[in-house]
């Protein structure tokens, strides 16, 4: 059968109300128009739904049966509608970003705290992994997008959004001040204790493509898996640390951490946020992406 919906919906109202009266006016339809709606859906159907008596209508046994069904599935429909509504006012829903501990503390926060200010229920949720996991994870809608260090190349199957640049340094505490004046190379880094975040980091990537691309071989003494641990080891003097500029800038202006002119300049790059092409993002996922580009566009002006 290919039963016009809206003979179910006039039904239904016809059933709950038990008067054709009252569903007119429920339903802003004639009496003659629901009539003739209930009679071709009792066609098509091929039995009687209802007993027209002078109080109203009665279902019969049939329609007893019939609406038990199509009043599930009336409530189905309209919780469908009121859950579809409260998504788009972002009344309910959730986020779920993929996101390293470091950019989520030097980048995302304060997004997150103006996002949770206007809309207080809707679920945050961070997910830390390898790029390689994340992009994974996103490409399977097991996330919504991922915060990151952006790639220096496409990815055909998700959008690259650009938000904020950053420049990589390297940095040394007093014991190393006797460098802080001087040209050092990359490559007379090597002269002194060096410490890198793990190769697995999208950072260190970035960092070896382009000592890759300058004929330059950097050998760390340490290898570390946190970023942060790289400017604590930096800070109490274990070596020369690769660090990122925007997020010391208390260490420099404390003196805790001094930078180091090194050459070649390591280009800088770009935080930013990838959402995949094969899967339309939610409307929490698109508020969530809508509020960060709106501040980082008032912090360039």
């Amino acid at each position: 059968m290919n039963i016009n919906f809206e003979l179910y919906r006039i039904f239904y109202v016809v059933a709950t109300t038990g008067n054709i009266t009252k569903a007119s006016k429920e339903l802003m339809i004639s009496q003659p128009a629901i009539s003739k709606s209930i009679k071709n859906l009792e066609c098509q159907l091929g039995g009687d739904l209802f007993v027209r008596t002078k109080r109203g209508v009665i279902l019969t046994d049939e329609g007893k049966e019939f609406y038990y069904y199509i009043k599930q599935a009336m409530e189905y429909i309209y919780n469908a509608e009121n859950k579809f509504t409260d998504l788009i006012n972002l009344e309910t829903g959730s986020v779920r970003i993929g996101v390293s501990t470091t950019l989520t503390k030097e980048f995302l926060l304060p997004y997150l705290e103006e996002f949770h200010s206007k809309y207080p229920k809707i679920n945050i949720q961070t997910i830390n992994g390898t790029s390689n996991e994340l992009f994974s994870k996103l490409r399977n809608g097991l996330i919504d997008l991922i915060v990151l260090n952006l790639p220096s190349f496409n990815i055909d199957d998700f959008e690259l959004i650009k938000c904020r640049q950053v420049h990589d340094c390297f940095v040394v505490n007093n014991k190393y001040i006797e460098l802080v004046n001087k040209k050092l190379s990359l490559n007379e880094l090597n002269n002194y204790p060096l410490i890198l975040q793990a190769k697995a980091s999208n950072t260190r990537i970035l960092l070896d493509d382009f000592c890759e691309k300058n004929n330059i071989m950097l050998n760390p003494n340490m290898s570390l898996a946190s970023y942060g641990l790289v400017v604590e080891f930096a800070k109490i003097g274990l070596g020369i640390g690769c660090v990122t500029k925007e997020y010391i800038k208390e260490e420099l202006k404390n003196r805790a951490l001094y930078e180091l002119d090194v050459y070649p300049k390591i280009p800088p790059r770009y935080i930013g946020i990838a959402i995949s092409k094969n899967h339309i993002p939610s409307f929490s996922t698109k508020k969530l992406i809508e509020i960060i580009i709106k501040n980082i566009k008032k912090d360039v002006i």
